[in-house]
């Protein structure tokens, strides 16, 4: 008997933990394997954030809270944009919930009837598509090739939209590539946006804090503040603050949609956990010292990366203006086989060998909806990255 419905089997179970759940196995069976899969953050979270957890737990905060944040978190966001983008909000904009991912998905829940569109920039996170499919839109991919610097072009986006579009997914920096959109260029989309009224944005900048470009973050809703009544602006402490596992996320969004967001949370999940908001409340408001600190490291582990898979011949690769991942193009292999005689017909087979010959695990591009392409996480330390590389390069050196 099944048990799965006809909506569940439209999606799939996320590629980069299924990838870094097989290399674990090879790990515990005795294997050397380097996971360059997963996005998470190698650092603890800082101690005084822990302490802050500590702090609530004692007091006894540990009871249900409202289901979008307590007043306390909310304020600790509204300081955040305020202090770092420049934007003004109030409590009733703001909604906070288990991790960014819910943010999207509630926005999503909130607002899509059967058949709506979603226009998804590729290389796009992979819950994008499938949190559509699942609420029963219809994701629109549109590529955004590696000579465009997998950024969505103005002319792109007015081709894409059609009567039945109703969000435009931005990720900057980009989950995969690392790209990020300047003022410029985010004004270029917002000049064709405001064409289509019915059209809402999702700008998705949970990866803003890991920037190293010469040019400021811009936030979307910083470059088109004609668009704030339809703009939704996902966040969290994941990523910046090495909080993965705490779940907290939050957005900045019109107050009517922020309501409506947290109805669909009250109905799923409730409240995001009570002494996680006290850790994020931290985060947000004391020393920012340790984003700073990790910002240097990852700007060096990048170098590290780039220029080593740069070295290898028929990698195409550029270089990250944020978050931590590597993505390079593999398509001069397309067609090679391994020295067992597999051929390599995709971006997934070549992962799969690299795995097994390398020992190094990343993500196929396919994933993403852009192939062919592998990502790379560098949020490992220098030690296990010149290992990985230097694994890479006799594996793809060994493909003829």
């Amino acid at each position: 008997m099944s048990f799965e419905s006809a909506r569940m089997q439209l999606i799939k179970p996320s590629p980069s933990i299924a990838i870094s759940t097989a290399a674990n196995a090879m790990k515990a069976a005795g294997e050397p394997v380097i996971d360059l899969a997963i996005g998470e953050p190698d650092f603890d979270t800082p101690g005084h954030i822990i302490e802050a957890a500590y702090a609530s737990v004692k007091r006894g905060e540990t009871r249900y809270t409202a289901p979008d944040g307590t007043p306390e978190l909310k304020d600790a966001v509204i300081e955040k944009f305020r202090r770092e983008n420049g934007l003004d909000f109030a409590r009733e904009n703001i909604t906070c919930a288990n991790g960014a991912k819910q943010v999207l998905f509630n926005a999503l829940m909130a607002t899509l009837e059967p058949g709506d569109e979603v226009i998804c920039p590729a290389p796009y996170w992979v819950s994008y598509t499938d949190m559509t499919l699942l609420i029963g839109g219809r994701p629109k991919v549109v590529e955004c090739a590696i000579d465009e610097g997998f950024k969505l072009t103005p002319e792109k986006l007015e081709a894409g939209i059609t009567p039945q579009t109703r969000w435009l997914f931005l990720n900057s920096p980009s989950n995969p590539s690392g790209a990020a959109y300047t003022a410029d260029e985010f004004r270029a989309l917002g000049a064709v946006l405001a064409r289509h009224q019915r059209v809402l944005v999702l700008s998705d900048e949970i990866y803003e804090q890991i920037w190293y470009a010469d040019t400021p973050f811009t936030s979307f809703a910083e470059a088109c503040p004609e668009l704030a009544d339809r703009t939704v602006i996902a966040n969290g402490v994941s990523k910046a603050y090495a909080m993965t596992g705490w779940r907290i996320g939050y957005a900045a969004a019109p107050a009517s949609l922020a309501r409506v967001m947290s109805k669909v949370q009250s109905q799923s999940t409730s409240n995001p956990c009570s002494v996680s908001q006290a850790a994020a409340i931290a985060a947000l408001t004391e020393s920012q010292d340790f984003v700073a600190e990790a910002r240097v490291e990852y700007r060096a582990r990048r170098d590290l990366v780039i220029d080593g898979l740069s070295r290898i011949e028929g990698i195409e690769v550029l270089s990250p203006e944020g978050a931590f991942y590597a993505y390079p193009s593999v398509a001069a292999f397309m067609g090679c086989k391994t020295p067992t005689g597999e051929e390599i017909t995709g971006d997934t087979v070549l992962t799969q060998y690299l795995l097994q010959a390398a020992k190094v695990a990343g993500v196929h591009g396919a994933a993403f909806g852009s192939s062919p392409s592998i990502r790379f996480s560098y949020a490992q330390s220098r030690e296990h990255l010149t290992t990985a590389v230097g694994r890479l390069a006799e594996a793809f050196d060994a493909l003829k």
